[in-house]
């Protein structure tokens, strides 16, 4: 009986893949300031250490590239000078 056949499920999508967003890439950077470790700003972004150097490699000599340098940098002068941030700027006048 043809009619009592159990129709096939269909098959199951992939889990969809995070991907490196806009906002991602700005979540990663903020975080790579405050922490100055890759493995730590990749989750802040929900995204792993790993797949933080394979965008970079791949975004090489872009803004996001340059801005990683830029983070790591401010990074370790924070550290070297961890009351920097808390002074006003300077005034102009």
């Amino acid at each position: 009986m043809e009619q009592d056949r159990i129709p096939a499920a269909a098959p199951a999508e992939p889990p969809l893949r995070a991907q490196w967003t806009p906002a991602r890439q700005r979540i990663f950077l903020a975080a790579l300031v405050e922490t100055g470790s890759i493995a730590r700003a990749a989750r802040a972004a929900g995204m792993s250490r790993s797949s933080a150097h394979r965008l970079r490699a791949r975004l090489a000599g872009t803004p996001f590239d340059r801005a990683w340098d830029q983070a790591l940098a401010l990074h370790a002068r924070q550290l070297a000078d961890p009351f920097a941030r808390s002074a006003p700027p300077p005034s102009r006048g």
